[in-house]
């Protein structure tokens, strides 16, 4: 067994999401019929519950670079940063999350799942398919969670981590805990979330909504509408409400998760550390919710720093600030050495 590329063997995320299931497609026959992006044409790879679409960027001999994006955006948020990275060598993969854009479920069977643990293995699974074995990842967001669960959980294959507003691996059990008001207030749509009300409205002015959480956790980020719309069409998956209601819901313990991760869940409700080379960034205007520097730089226990973006950087950080994104990058690279 230790003789076997890491990609081929048994990890707790791919265990639990039934990664023998994956199927592997080669890149060159995996370029998906769906429509070109800023990004260029978007591929796809089947895992055993998706079918992912993605972009790829980058030589295919570099050093593999998965980003992952958040709610409510897409892999746009990545269209500039990107090219940065591919320009130095580097071999950039941007999939899109379960409900978002062109990845679609294998089977109508499966539950519209969005907790943390499912979009974790979903990005595991996405790696073991496209026979990676060894990355570099990071993101903004949902995607910043699940970089940090992949960093925390499966150290010998991330080589290091870039994660935007820090350690942001949660439990339910300390999500029940109250904040204080102003913190509460700042949740507002995961309790509109929770209520049957919240869900239809959420399905009925999607993009509306969209664009309130975008000017409301960027308040100093102007973006063109053509900008907003790019990234929009993505939530226009027949899946999206579905995985964004329960995402918040299962939180706050109001949604059950699925028995397939609870192992997993039940590792990240001790906060593991992460011992991978990492670099944390956040923006001076982020007016979404988003801990301190100083509330978990004890999480990082390997070689660590932590960059402030000025200039009225927002919390989708890779997009308002895409040079300072793809620095740390090639930054957090360069402090996992050879």
């Amino acid at each position: 067994m230790s003789d076997l590329p890491l990609f081929q063997r048994r990890s707790l995320l791919a265990s639990i999401a039934g990664a023998a299931a994956v199927s592997i497609i080669p890149v060159d026959a995996a370029r998906a019929a769906t429509p070109d992006t800023s990004l260029g044409p978007l591929r796809r790879v089947k895992t055993s519950l998706l079918d992912i679409a993605y972009a790829e960027l980058g030589p295919s001999s570099g050093k593999p670079v998965l980003l992952l994006h958040g709610w409510p955006y897409d892999i746009h948020s990545c269209a500039e940063a990107a090219p940065i990275l591919s320009a130095a060598g580097y071999r950039v993969l941007i999939p899109y999350l379960r409900g978002y854009g062109e990845t679609r479920f294998l089977s109508d069977a499966t539950p519209r799942n969005g907790q943390q643990g499912a979009l974790a293995s979903d990005a595991l699974e996405f790696m073991n398919a496209l026979g990676i074995d060894r990355f570099i990842v990071g993101g903004c967001d949902w995607g910043a969670r699940t970089a940090c669960i992949l960093a925390a959980t499966e150290p010998a294959r991330v080589r290091a981590l870039v994660s935007v507003s820090g350690y942001l691996i949660g439990s339910q059990a300390a999500n029940a805990k109250p904040l204080a008001p102003v913190a509460e207030r700042s949740w507002w749509y995961q309790f509109y979330f929770a209520t049957e009300r919240g869900r239809e409205g959420y399905a009925s002015n999607t993009e509306a909504f969209a664009r309130l959480i975008w000017e409301s956790a960027s308040p100093r980020w102007r973006f063109a509408d053509d900008v907003f719309a790019r990234s929009a069409a993505a939530l226009a998956n027949p899946d999206h409400v579905a995985i964004t209601v329960h995402n918040y819901r299962w939180r706050l313990g109001l949604a059950e998760g699925e028995r397939r991760y609870d192992a997993l869940e039940a590792k990240l409700a001790g906060f593991p550390s992460i011992a991978v080379p990492t670099i944390t960034l956040e923006g001076d205007a982020n007016g979404a919710p988003h801990p301190l520097p100083a509330d978990y730089r004890h999480r990082f226990t390997g070689r660590y720093a932590h960059r402030l973006i000025e200039s009225g950087i927002g919390h989708n950080l890779p997009q308002e600030a895409p040079d300072a994104f793809a620095k740390a990058v090639i930054d957090a690279d360069r402090m996992a050495g050879a």
